[in-house]
């Protein structure tokens, strides 16, 4: 490999076709360095189904089969929300709660129409983080972000389920807090933060790379 070679940043494509993921994770890993990150606007690729039976399912499936089609390591990652007066429920199918196509306004207003009267609201969201590089070795990292879930929608920041969750210790629903204050605490930090020091190891150990 030559200097010039040795010198471009390591090539990692985030497999999620969601911008609020995408956001939230450029914004956990933008600091590690010698790394590129990559979307799926760099890269098309296609959608990936869900039909694992958990988190850490869907997590692997998505990056080894975006991994295989692009020919590059890929980080993807399947979250959601568990509510314990519901069993788990919406659990992997936090996406399309309320049937497909999936629309987060629908899924509200359903979780809130299960939840009514119900007095135990404590909830969490889960987050597991698969990184597949292209000679199949395979790393997962998990976050769990403990709260419960509010009585009506608040606030316009975020996605998904952000405007009914209290994290734990807050009066603020996730939507009320700015992207610092969510990426600071969130189920997506954590995993996040376990992979990124994982990914860190990899760009220096040079096996992140995808060139000869």
């Amino acid at each position: 490999m030559s200097s010039e070679q040795s010198l471009r940043p390591a090539q990692l494509l985030l497999g999620t076709q969601n911008h609020g993921k995408i956001q939230e994770a450029k914004d956990l890993l933008s600091d590690i360095g010698g790394l590129e990150l990559l979307t799926v606007t760099d890269v098309a690729f296609s959608d990936v189904a869900e039909t694992g039976n958990s988190f850490l399912d869907n997590a692997i499936l998505k990056a080894r089969t975006i991994c295989q089609e692009t020919g590059l390591p890929v980080l993807s990652e399947d979250a959601g929300l568990e509510v314990d007066a519901l069993g788990g429920a919406p659990g992997v199918y936090s996406a399309r709660f309320a049937g497909e196509p999936s629309n987060t306004d629908n899924n509200n207003a359903l979780l809130l129409e299960r939840l009514h009267g119900v007095a135990n609201r404590t909830a969490r969201f889960v987050a597991v983080a698969a990184l597949c590089l292209i000679d199949g070795q395979t790393f997962v990292c998990t976050g769990v972000f403990p709260g419960t879930i509010a009585t009506e929608a608040s606030g316009d920041m975020g996605f998904g389920y952000d405007p009914l969750f209290i994290p734990e210790g807050e009066t603020r629903t996730l939507a009320q807090m700015s992207l610092y204050e969510k990426n600071s605490v969130s189920h997506r930090q954590k995993a996040l933060a376990r992979m990124g020091a994982i990914l860190e190891d990899l760009v220096r150990s040079g096996e992140l790379s995808t060139r000869p």
